[in-house]
Formats: structure tokens, C-alpha cells, sequence
């Protein structure tokens, strides 16, 4: 289920909308018995090769799919996810509007929403559309992949490839907004200028350097509100939503520990050090470990102070346990990939870092495309 075979035949189809049909019935109070629907579904695949879910089973199956995400530690209120049926757009155009009010609504002011915005299925007839960007909001990266003097290296071969293509860059800040990359159906991927009020950004400051002269604020770090992944497809019964962005809310450590932590992102761990006065000359001095908390404290500081939705890691941790607990009490079992539910710091003052979980694949779930990556680093853009 990882990787999306985008090309099922009829029977397959039929086989994954029966599993899907009769667990939505199951869950859902009120819907009834599943056969008057099963039919109808047959007569549609019978006639068409595909079939259109009701906007009642498009939302269940949406939030199902976050509730099977293996790798996703925040599944604990799958149920509460706000999902925004577009399933009639096609064209580049109005997907990007649509992505860009995704993060507006999203971002609620800093309360920060669950969200998925579902477009147009892929038919028998017709792929659906994509998008190629890995997120709705990334950071340029200037330079070449193995020499990255601005930004996020992992951007830096989407960067190049959309200034191949005409978009003029950035100011050349470290933070400076990507366009987003849609391609309609029928139509070439295009890129489109994310625009400012559609992106809430947080500065980041330490809590023991505001007003102290520290120079955290002279940095002129900051990271943007909404974690909002669009390059995945949402499959649910057999149909394949190859555009479908959603989001979360950020773990702290996403940041602080990873995205301007990672040797090959923003690297700033040793910066991070020398500001602190550590021994960077030796690993046995723990400087990257020290660094590391004090990071991770400054973005769980700064969101706080801008009252922006975040949780840490153990509360996360906490919460997924609770998760597990109201699903094995529901008769569920939760399936887990250990080395993306346990924290990249702290893992074993976690409880989930003391457990073992089974990675296993169900249905409904977002999957990734084959070419997924490539296509989020521009490869195939020019």
C-alpha cells in the first residue's frame, strides 16, 4: 500500500469498494444495511469502470485513511478532520486557489484545523490531477544539491527547477516562499506564487535570549504554521484522489529536531552551539545533544508565544497511547511504524519508544504515487 499502482482493474476496484462500503455502514450510525448501496456501486463499476462515493463517504473514508497512517503519531482526533470536497475541479488554476484557502482555513488564526481538500479521482478515462509540490508551503533552496549556500537544501532542486522555468526567486532570504506546483488534468504542471496571507510564519527566539541580547532574534529564523502534505493520493475503495492535501498540526521536534536541525536542511546545530558557548571540537562533549533541546525549546517557546497550535514530543507520545487504548477498546487494531512514531530526541523518555507495533497497510490510506519524490524535487519539471 506504500507505493500507489495508479491502474486497477474492475474486479480490483469492486473488491476494495465492498471492504470499504460494508466498514463504512459498520461504522456509521444510521446508514443502514450495506446491500442498496453494494448494488448501486456495481451497477456503476458495471457501467463506467469507477463509481463516485457520497459526500458522507468520502468524509469517512478521509478520516479512516489518517487513523490507518502508519507513520503519523497524532491520530488520536482522526475524527475531527475537516474535509473540503473540490472532487470537480480539474484544472491547475482553481486547484491552486483552492490549496491557498486550504491553508487560510487551516491555519484558523493559529488554532491551527485538521484539513484535507479532496479533488478530482483518477477515472478509467482520465488520471486525476497532482501536485508536485511535497508540501503547499516550502523554502527555497538556492545553490545545487551538494552546495546549498541559502535555504533548505532539500528544496534546492524544485528551487531550480522552477527558476529554469521563469519564476524570478525570492528576496534570497534562508526562508524565502515557494510557488506551488499543480498540474491540471490534461495540462502541464504550472507554478503558481503562494501568496502572503495565506501563510502564517512564526519567528523563532529563545526563551532565555528575549530582550537579552542574545542575537536569536537577529538570525531571522522562522517556520511556517501548517504542515500541509500534497503530493500523497488518499485511496479509499479502490478510488485513487491523487490530489489531495492535508494537514495536521506540527510536534515541535518536526522542526527543531529535523527540519532545522537535519545536516542536509538548515544544519544549524553547530550555530546553535557556538551561540551557547558549548566545546563543539568533540561528539563526547554531547554538544549536538544540548543544542538539540535548546532548538527545540526555542520553537516550542516561539509557536507558544504566537499562540500557534504545537505539541511536544510527550505529550504526543502520551496521546498516542490513549489513541491505541480507544481503538483496541473498539475491537481496532493500530498498526505503527516504530522509527517514525518514536521522537527524534528524547525517544526513550517517551512511552511509545518501549513498545514494539506492527506495520501493517489497510485500506482506506495515502499512499505515495511511484515518482512521488522526483516529482516533489522537480526532476520531471523541464
Amino acid at each position: 500500500m506504500e507505493i500507489l499502482q495508479r491502474r486497477s482493474t474492475t474486479a480490483q476496484v469492486w473488491g476494495a469498494a465492498e471492504e470499504f462500503i460494508r466498514l463504512f455502514h459498520r461504522e456509521t450510525p444510521g446508514a443502514g444495511d450495506p446491500r442498496t448501496r453494494l448494488a448501486a456501486v456495481r451497477a456503476e463499476l458495471a457501467e463506467s469502470g469507477t463509481y463516485r462515493h457520497t459526500p458522507q463517504e468520502l468524509v469517512h473514508g478521509a478520516r479512516v485513511a489518517w487513523r490507518n497512517s502508519n507513520r503519523c503519531i497524532g491520530r488520536l482526533y482522526w475524527n475531527s478532520l475537516r474535509v473540503r470536497d473540490r472532487r470537480g475541479l480539474t484544472d491547475s488554476d482553481a486547484i491552486a486557489a483552492e490549496c491557498f484557502e486550504h491553508l487560510r482555513e487551516a491555519t484558523n488564526g493559529g488554532r491551527v484545523r485538521p484539513t484535507i481538500t479532496v479533488f478530482a479521482p483518477d477515472t478509467p478515462q482520465s488520471p486525476g490531477p497532482l501536485i508536485w509540490s511535497e508540501q503547499l508551503v516550502r523554502y527555497a533552496g538556492y545553490g545545487d544539491h551538494h552546495s546549498v549556500t541559502v535555504g533548505d537544501a532539500r528544496n534546492a532542486p524544485l528551487t531550480e527547477a522552477l527558476l529554469r522555468l521563469g519564476w524570478s526567486g525570492g528576496a534570497g532570504t534562508p526562508f524565502d516562499l515557494l510557488p506551488l506546483v499543480v498540474q491540471g488534468v490534461d495540462d502541464k504542471p504550472r507554478w503558481f506564487e503562494t501568496p502572503a496571507d495565506a501563510v502564517l510564519e512564526v519567528p523563532i527566539r529563545h526563551p532565555d535570549g528575549d530582550g537579552g541580547g542574545d542575537g536569536w532574534a537577529d538570525w531571522g529564523l522562522r517556520w511556517h504554521a501548517v504542515p500541509a502534505i500534497s503530493n500523497m493520493c488518499l485511496e479509499i475503495g479502490g478510488i485513487h484522489y491523487p490530489a489531495a492535501p492535508f494537514n495536521g498540526w506540527y510536534m515541535g521536534t518536526e522542526i527543531g529536531a529535523r527540519n532545522l536541525a537535519d545536516a542536509d536542511r538548515y544544519n544549524l546545530l553547530p550555530a546553535v552551539g557556538r551561540r551557547l558557548g558549548l566545546d563543539t571540537s568533540s561528539d563526547r562533549s554531547l554538544w549536538k545533544d544540548r543544542a538539540l533541546v535548546e532548538l527545540n525549546r526555542a520553537v516550542l517557546h516561539s509557536f507558544d508565544r504566537a499562540e500557534v497550535t504545537i505539541a511536544d514530543h510527550h505529550t504526543e507520545s502520551r496521546r498516542f497511547l490513549t489513541h491505541l487504548e480507544r481503538e483496541e477498546r473498539r475491537g481496532r487494531d493500530v498498526g505503527a511504524d516504530w522509527s517514525w512514531i518514536v521522537p527524534p530526541i528524547s525517544g526513550s523518555a517517551t512511552p511509545v519508544f518501549h513498545r514494539t507495533y506492527e506495520d501493517r497497510q489497510v485500506s482506506p490510506a495515502y499512499v505515495h504515487h511511484p515518482g512521488a519524490q522526483d516529482r516533489a524535487q522537480g526532476r520531471d519539471l523541464v
